[in-house]
């Protein structure tokens, strides 16, 4: 899946495709959301801190998987 890099102290980048989301985590991990409307990624896009948008609105709200 193709991720954009953003500016963030703790994502390097994500990206959306087919109601995934895909989070690569400053860490190196990788991790795949699933179900996430598309509505949320745009949210995240434009958000001041991708961070806390994560923390807020996808950790624990949808299925997850550990992909690397």
């Amino acid at each position: 899946m193709e991720r954009e890099y953003v500016e963030s102290s703790m994502i390097r980048s994500f990206g959306f495709e087919i109601s995934t989301l895909e989070i690569e985590f400053k860490s190196g991990a990788i991790w795949q959301y699933f179900d996430v409307p598309e509505s949320v990624y745009y949210e995240m896009k434009v958000a001041s801190s991708c961070g806390k948008f994560f923390l807020s609105n996808i950790k624990g709200q949808y299925s997850e998987s550990q992909v690397g």
